[in-house]
């Protein structure tokens, strides 16, 4: 693990496993997962569908859903182990500290409330304060986050928006109790192009307005090269490499990244061809001895095989988990 000097660090997460115990077998879907946010960043985690990017996110609010347990593991946020904590004081962390926007913003609305009554509620649960100053103030993070008559739109039912403007409602009601770190698990999944670049903007100069960590995860490379400080490359569960964004792109060690960066395409580099991670994704019930890439790894060696790789701090600030640099 690596701290940056230049800014205090906000989460520490160690070690930590989660397994999903089901019928055909038990799913080890974080196998000791490290990486740490630092104060008022973007930290990035990137990787395929499946990797355990959004298992992480849940892990840190702990609302894994069953048949999944933590079952290892250390989440220090501000200092205090989260996974120690009970359910009461855990709610006392949800919606205030930190606080999650989710890929469909109707996992978080509900469709019988105006979306007012549900920003307010928001608001209430984790201030002291009058309903009408809840409602003013809720007034106010609509006209924040960029919607339209946010007055009116106080009235409207969560179908009665597009789906940019439902999204721009929840990123308001996370917003509502001044959260120190915010998890966006892959926000614009479900919007157009245009809204996305609008959304993006949006959080990122809401980040910088609030002084907030964010969390973003995400599948798309071309956001994280334009969003991130910081990026974690996750594969089968593991954080495999970790680095500056720069770093990530111009000097990725670990044989995955590198399999990432060289498929996506460049407005500069020209190319006929693009390269391609070979294989399959393993199953997480029975995964690969030793390194879990290395059936799909071109510099494969004898021990990938039999033994799981070192963390290894190549240079300040960039962590690979790799034989090559053990």
């Amino acid at each position: 693990m690596v701290a940056v000097a230049a800014q205090a660090e906000l989460l520490r997460i160690s070690d930590l496993r989660v397994e999903f115990f089901t019928y055909a077998g038990v799913v080890k879907a974080l196998d000791g997962v490290n990486l740490q946010v630092n104060q008022n960043e973007w930290f990035g985690i990137v990787g395929e569908t499946g990797c355990g990017k959004s298992v992480t996110a849940y892990s840190i609010l702990r609302i894994i859903p069953p048949p999944g347990e933590i079952v290892g593991g250390q989440i220090l946020f501000e200092g205090e182990d989260l996974l120690k904590k009970s359910d009461k004081e855990m709610r006392g962390v949800r919606g205030q500290r930190i606080t999650m926007v989710f890929q469909d913003p109707l996992t978080s609305l509900n469709p019988a409330f105006r979306i007012g009554d549900q920003i307010v509620e928001a608001i209430r649960a984790h201030q002291v304060t009058t309903k009408s100053k809840a409602i003013h103030k809720a007034t106010e993070l609509l006209k924040k986050v960029g919607v339209d008559s946010p007055s009116k739109r106080m009235d409207d039912y969560p179908h009665e928006l597009s789906g940019g403007m439902r999204q721009r409602a929840v990123i308001a009601m996370a917003l509502s109790g001044f959260p120190s770190l915010l998890i966006a698990d892959e926000p614009t999944t479900n919007v157009d192009v245009t809204v996305q670049r609008q959304i993006l903007d949006l959080m990122k100069q809401l980040q910088e307005d609030y002084r907030t960590s964010m969390l973003y995860i995400t599948h798309d490379l071309g956001v994280v090269a334009e969003m991130c400080d910081r990026v974690a490359v996750m594969y089968c569960g593991n954080v495999v490499e970790y680095a500056p964004v720069r770093t990530i792109f111009k000097e990725s060690k670990h044989p995955y990244t590198r399999g990432l960066v060289n498929a996506f395409p460049s407005l500069t580099a020209k190319k006929d061809w693009f390269e391609v991670v070979r294989g399959n994704v393993p199953d997480l019930i029975l995964p690969p001895s030793g390194c879990r890439f290395h059936p799909r790894c071109d510099s494969c060696m004898k021990k990938c095989s039999e033994q799981r790789p070192p963390e290894v701090e190549v240079e300040p600030g960039h962590m690979v988990m790799c034989h090559l640099y053990g």
